[in-house]
């Protein structure tokens, strides 16, 4: 599968769970977050890797709205990046396309739909922070009112 194949597959079922597309990313967003994903094609061999954010509404005393700038950003008050897994590594020619498929919808049902529904909610960042599952820098935990 090429790259192009892979991210028009990734689209598709990133559609389907019902997240909006915009500067190359995916994102879910209401009143208190915004939680957003993106590929990232590796500079060195033909993988992706999976980067994941969250931010929340009023924090720092911002509004935040998706933009290129928030789609991109290396940055975010929840951030994760998921890299070394099979189904990202394009050069991975033993794996088929539609095991390759079946494994990018388990990913989504895994990690990215759990990931983007708790980080759409302060208790949802507040309860992944506590279980250990992200981390909070101290500025994002006092906007929080969490230690």
């Amino acid at each position: 599968m090429d790259s192009k194949e892979f991210k028009k597959r990734f689209g598709k079922i990133a559609k389907s769970y019902g997240f909006k597309s915009a500067y190359g990313g995916w994102y879910k967003e209401n009143d208190e977050c915004i939680s957003l994903f993106w590929l990232q094609k590796s500079s060195y061999v033909n993988e992706f890797y999976l980067n994941l954010r969250a931010y929340i509404q009023g924090a720092f005393d911002r509004h935040y709205s998706i933009n290129k700038e928030i789609m991109k950003s290396s940055f975010g008050h929840v951030i994760d990046q998921i890299t070394g897994n099979s189904i990202f590594d394009l050069e991975d020619v033993t794996m088929s396309d539609e095991e390759r498929t079946k494994r990018l919808e388990a990913t989504f049902s895994d990690v990215i739909v759990p990931f983007t529904t708790q980080t759409l909610s302060k208790v949802g960042i507040i309860k992944m922070f506590e279980e250990k599952r992200i981390y909070l820098t101290p500025a994002v935990r006092e906007e929080l009112g969490i230690e």
